[in-house]
């Protein structure tokens, strides 16, 4: 499975953005599907998951009442929503598919990832 991240940029703090995460190669339909993000000099953590069926969601509670993670199964297409953005939200987002049905937080347990989309907020 290919993994294709896209929708970063540069917004003002409090804006919105959707990401996209668009797999090629193969479906992820059966496999729970991540975001990560990593902020320069930090290590890469956890944002959210959502299960095969979209039926279950986690997100760190940094980002809990303020992002979305929903699919579409039959775009083949994962998705991201960030709300009410702040500065320590700037990172590269990745998103990345897991070899099990239910996500984890753990990045050991995502076999494929994409290749990141930037965003930067401005305060």
């Amino acid at each position: 499975v290919q993994l294709q991240a896209s929708g970063g940029g540069l917004v003002q703090a409090g804006s919105s953005l959707r990401l996209s995460c668009a797999a090629s190669g193969r479906t992820f339909s059966n496999n729970a599907v991540g975001w990560f993000r990593q902020a320069p000099g930090k290590e890469r953590e956890f944002v959210a998951s959502i299960s095969w069926n979209g039926d279950t969601t986690y997100y760190a509670d940094s980002v809990k009442g303020r992002f979305i993670i929903s699919r579409d199964r039959a775009k083949n297409t994962a998705y991201l929503r960030l709300n009410s953005l702040k500065s320590e939200d700037t990172a590269l987002y990745y998103c990345a598919a897991s070899m099990r049905s239910y996500g984890t937080t753990t990045t050991a347990n995502y076999r494929y990832w994409g290749q990141g989309t930037l965003v930067t907020v401005s305060s």
